[in-house]
């Protein structure tokens, strides 16, 4: 089974702009909520989370070296943790506009599914 690619947050954000995603208040409030507290936990932490972009203190030896630079080539690169959280980072933001947008697409699509259900009562 084949794995299924997350939308990006521009993606997301265009889709709610087109009226393809909608998100009652409720939902979205809550989703909004949970994204802005990973965004608040990266930055309380991220003077800290730098340090596994450095090499870690070992000893001189050549083993110790080259593991110290693995460690950080691992942690800097395109699938490392530093580079997961950074692009997290500046993408969950975008997502929350994106749920905001959702948020009023929802409460337009409710408010057009009223009028037409308040109209086909009164032809009815």
């Amino acid at each position: 089974m084949q794995a299924r690619r997350a939308l990006s947050g521009v993606e997301l954000k265009t889709l709610a702009t087109n009226g393809g995603f909608a998100v009652d208040e409720t939902t979205g409030d809550k989703m909004i909520q949970s994204l802005q507290g990973i965004i608040d936990s990266l930055e309380s932490r991220w003077s800290k989370l730098q340090a596994f972009g450095q090499a870690p203190p070992m000893s001189t030896g050549p083993a110790a070296e080259f593991v110290s630079q693995h460690m950080v080539r691992t942690a800097t690169d395109d699938k490392g943790l530093l580079t997961q959280l950074q692009q997290a980072r500046s993408e969950l933001p975008t997502y929350i506009e994106a749920i905001k947008l959702a948020k009023k697409n929802y409460q337009s699509q409710d408010g057009d599914t009223g009028t037409t259900l308040r109209t086909y009562n009164a032809e009815g």
